[in-house]
């Protein structure tokens, strides 16, 4: 057991800027996991310390920030993060200085580090099952937008390449300024006008996705015609958004609020109680929560922070969380997580449409995602 008086981590999400909406949802999640591991005794009879820092959706303040709690503030352990270009900032940093990233956003693939746990769902967890259901549902002429970062470009080329298997057409792929308002978009509305798309697989995220929404809406486009599919609109930004104008849009994730099961109620209560009745609850807080028992769990194994140690006591880690059986892959640092989908209803919850039968391995590179036919499976 480590001789300090405390489990020392750090706390790197955005309660400010362009990412405040879904990043204080991380925010929230960790903080109620971390208070209630230290209300039930701690980590082998010690408390979490939690050093927390707002980046301000700011990718050289993540670096900054990392390089702070790593060097000068004794961690060795960050939860944070949610966009991509904020997670490669951090990753220098955690692989120069051999610390720990529990990385609780779902993510393009394509990445592997050993300073890195990805408890979000990785691509055949969110896109691969989405370009699936669409198929069955005939929706294949697909206009992209998304905010100019990584997430959105290698989302991008994977629905390109299962839509070309399925004999489908991507009508246009564009991208806007990460923080782009009306003026980017007004122009990309008018083209979506005459292209009558299916849907819209937007990747848009932050301010400029809440603004698309209302933007849409406006425009006059009716969502059960040609609704907007997306990897990343969740509940709280629904409620950001106003629900009226999200309603009938469709979600690939592995998480909703409204999902039934003691295990999920027992955590809306409590987040709820915590936060306020009116907070909302999405895929963003509860991923964070889980991370924390699942680093909570290989602590109690470790018995130390030591990076090498913890990580390899991490891998198996599994848990009964809101969201159903998950567990970090023994061999790729990913998790293994339940895909579903979901359509934003008038009081801005989820209905599902949509869930896979069982936990599915992340494949983060999608090398063994499987033929067409069994992508629903």
């Amino acid at each position: 057991m480590s001789e300090a008086e405390s489990w020392r981590v750090g706390v790197l999400f955005s309660r400010s800027g362009a990412m405040a909406v879904s990043e204080s949802e991380h925010f929230f999640g960790t903080a109620l996991a971390i208070e209630e591991i230290n209300r039930a005794g701690g980590v082998l009879g010690l408390p979490i310390d939690a050093i927390s820092y707002d980046p301000g959706s700011d990718e050289q303040d993540y670096n900054r920030l990392a390089h702070q709690l790593l060097a000068d503030d004794g961690a060795s352990v960050i939860f944070g993060c949610s966009t991509s270009q904020c997670r490669k900032a951090v990753l220098k940093v955690v692989e120069r200085r051999n610390g720990l990233l529990w990385y609780p956003s779902l993510y393009e693939g394509f990445e592997y580090s050993p300073n890195v746990l990805y408890t979000g769902a990785a691509p055949n967890q969110t896109i691969v099952p989405l370009a699936g259901w669409l198929a069955r549902n005939a929706q294949l002429r697909i206009y992209c937008i998304g905010s100019d970062y990584i997430y959105p470009r290698e989302s991008n080329r994977v629905m390109r390449e299962l839509v070309d298997q399925l004999g489908g057409e991507i009508l246009r792929e564009v991208y806007v300024p990460f923080g782009a308002g009306a003026a980017e978009l007004r122009p990309l509305l008018a083209d979506i006008a005459e292209r009558k798309p299916d849907v819209v697989l937007s990747t848009v995220v932050g301010v400029t996705a809440q603004a698309f929404y209302r933007m849409y809406h406006a425009a006059g486009f009716d969502p059960a015609k040609m609704p907007i599919v997306s990897m990343t609109m969740a509940e709280g930004e629904a409620a950001a958004i106003g629900a009226e104008y999200c309603a009938g849009h469709i979600t690939a994730a592995t998480y909703f609020a409204s999902l039934p099961g003691e295990t999920n109620a027992r955590f809306c209560a409590a987040f709820r109680s915590r936060f306020g009745a009116d907070t909302p609850i999405s895929m963003w807080s509860q991923g964070a929560y889980s991370q924390v028992y699942l680093f909570a769990q290989a602590l109690a194994r470790a018995g130390t922070t030591d990076t090498d140690a913890l990580v390899q006591a991490a891998l198996g880690v599994g848990m009964d969380a809101p969201e159903g059986r998950v567990m970090i892959d023994a061999d790729n640092h990913h998790t293994w997580l339940r895909p579903r989908i979901g359509m934003l209803d008038q009081t801005g919850n989820f209905q599902l449409l949509w869930e896979a039968r069982a936990p599915v391995r992340p494949d983060p590179y999608l090398t063994s995602y499987g033929p067409v036919e069994t992508w629903l499976d």
